[in-house]
Formats: structure tokens, C-alpha cells, sequence
């Protein structure tokens, strides 16, 4: 069986514009597993303020464009691989505590990454594609079980999309993904249809993956595997599974190196939750504004600040 990578998919996951928003993704976002990369919140007022942010340059996202004809030829910047290589650049910029900060740091990058006669046009897109990752994060996660709210989320996405990248740039920063989006939806709806019968769905599903490309597929089992440990996970937390069990039980489903990532994960969104537990017995009793802060920058990073409000709201909403 194909193990999960669950580091990728913290990297990739939040607001679904790093990956597929598949629904394994979905559950890691909903259970806080899945991070946006460095610099780019994942919640809270403070995206609101910074989704329509001007780029280092003073010129809006949207007017920032460089359409590239598609009848000419085969253009050397929108390859399948750009998505991979500006987010590879967002990582190497490092933490960042606002967008600008991160578009700066990728001015500084551009040329690393890209040759000359690209970098005016990469660090254009990647400017934009930081504005999108920010706007995106202010969508509300769909339930993982719900596909009518998985076909809006989508089409919100979607929307987003069409208003930070020209058509030919969507085509290259998120074409292989749609396929296994669209994938993932029907898969959704036939589980859901109650109209058909356990052999029908079986053929449905079967006819709805021969669909796929080839690379899909291999996407897809990836994406399964993502999905599988995502759900074990939860079942473990509501059934208050100990860490040796986790860890065995993993091991024998997904292999070892597999087990001790996803038991890092189990780690770090302890002590994560056990950080909101603290600062929110503290938000009860305290009304000096200093105070709190002084607090908040004790327990939470730059990053994790810009996410504090934005979890603090989705706890309240699940009491």
C-alpha cells in the first residue's frame, strides 16, 4: 500500500491552493493538520485586512498579468511544474509574519529560481499566487462527508482562481489537479446516493477512475492513502487510542517512516491545542489588552498568531 507523506501534506494542504483539494486534504484541514507555507496565514481577521494587498510593487494582484498568447509556441515559463516551483521558492523565503514581508523576501529570490528572462514574470505570478493563498484562507472548510458543500468550496475556489490568474496560468498552476478534483466529487456523490445499490456504486466508482490519466490515478492512490491515515487519526482521538497502539497499528498499514511522522503530527497538535487551552482559560479571566499580548507572543510564533483568532473561532464554533 502507498504511504501517506504527511509533511507534504501540511505543506500543501490549507486553503487547498498548494494541492488538490481532495478530501483527505479536507480532513487534515479540519482536524489542524495542514498549515499554509511559511508566511501565508490561515485564518482570522488578519487575511480579511491582506487578501486584496497590493504587491511589493504598488500594482494590485489583478492588474499585474502577463498573458502569454496560446497559439504561439510552447512557452518556457508555464510548465507543468510551475505550481511546484513557486511554492518551492515560498518555502525558501522562510517565516514571514505578512504577506508584504513575503513578497519582498521572494524579490530577493526570484532569480535564484528562475532564469533572468523569466524572473520579471515569476515574481509577478508569485505575488499574485501569495494573494490567492491568503484569499483562500478565508473560505470556510466544507465538511469532509458533505458533498454539495465540497462542490461549492470548490467553485469558490475556483472563483478565486479566475480572478488572481490569467486562463493560461490557471491551466499550468492547477490543470493536473482538476481532474482529480472532479474525481474526488463524484466519488462523494455516488457514496451519498442512496438511489443506487452496493453494486451499482461499485461500477459507478470504478467507471468514474478509468476517467483518470494515468498520473491521476497514481495521484489518487496517494490521496487515498492521505485520506486513510486522516480518518484513523480521528478515530484514534475519539477512541483516545494510546501512542504505542497508534504506532503499531500505522506501522502495520503504512510502514515505519510513515508511523513516525504521523506520531511527530500527533505531537505537535497536542501541544498546539494544549497552547489555545492556556491562552483561551487566560482570555477568560484577563481584560488587560497588554497583558494578552504579552501572552500571545509568549506562547504562539509570528505565524501562529495570525492563525490564533482564526482557531479560537472554529473551537467556539464546534462547542
Amino acid at each position: 500500500m502507498t504511504s501517506p507523506s504527511p509533511w507534504r501534506a501540511r505543506i500543501s494542504a490549507v486553503a487547498g491552493g498548494g494541492a488538490a483539494l481532495t478530501a483527505a486534504l479536507i480532513v487534515l484541514w479540519l482536524v489542524g493538520r495542514a498549515d499554509p507555507p511559511p508566511g501565508l496565514p490561515s485564518g482570522g481577521s488578519a487575511l480579511t485586512r491582506t487578501a486584496t494587498a497590493p504587491s511589493a510593487s504598488g500594482v494590485p494582484p489583478t492588474t499585474t498579468r502577463l498573458p502569454v498568447d496560446p497559439h504561439t509556441a510552447a512557452d518556457p515559463f508555464l510548465t507543468p511544474d510551475l505550481r511546484y516551483q513557486i511554492e518551492a521558492m515560498q518555502l525558501d523565503a522562510g517565516d514571514a509574519t505578512t504577506p508584504e514581508e513575503l513578497k519582498l523576501r521572494l524579490s530577493q529570490l526570484v532569480r535564484k529560481h528562475f532564469g533572468a528572462d523569466l524572473a520579471t514574470r515569476a515574481l509577478a505570478l508569485a505575488e499574485r499566487y501569495v494573494d490567492y493563498r491568503v484569499a483562500l484562507g478565508t473560505l470556510k472548510a466544507p465538511r469532509p462527508d458533505d458533498p454539495t458543500a465540497l462542490r461549492n468550496s470548490l467553485n469558490a475556489r475556483e472563483r478565486l482562481r479566475e480572478r488572481y490568474f490569467a486562463p493560461e496560468e490557471h491551466e499550468a498552476l492547477f490543470a493536473r489537479e482538476s481532474a482529480l478534483d472532479r474525481y474526488t466529487l463524484a466519488r462523494l456523490e455516488i457514496q451519498h446516493n442512496t438511489g443506487l445499490t452496493a453494486e451499482e456504486k461499485a461500477r459507478a466508482l470504478k467507471d468514474a477512475e478509468t476517467e483518470l490519466p494515468p498520473e491521476q490515478r497514481a495521484d489518487r492512490a496517494h490521496a487515498a492513502a492521505h485520506l486513510g491515515a486522516a480518518v484513523q487519526t480521528q478515530d484514534f482521538e475519539t477512541r483516545g487510542v494510546d501512542d504505542r497502539t497508534r504506532y503499531q497499528l500505522r506501522s502495520a498499514t503504512y510502514g515505519t517512516d510513515a508511523a513516525q511522522a504521523l506520531a511527530r503530527l500527533d505531537h505537535e497538535e497536542r501541544a498546539w491545542n494544549q497552547k489555545l487551552d492556556d491562552y483561551a482559560a487566560a482570555k477568560a479571566q484577563a481584560h488587560d489588552p497588554g497583558q494578552m499580548q504579552a501572552l500571545r507572543e509568549r506562547l504562539f510564533t509570528p505565524q501562529e498568531q495570525l492563525r490564533l483568532e482564526a482557531a479560537l473561532a472554529l473551537r467556539q464554533s464546534q462547542h
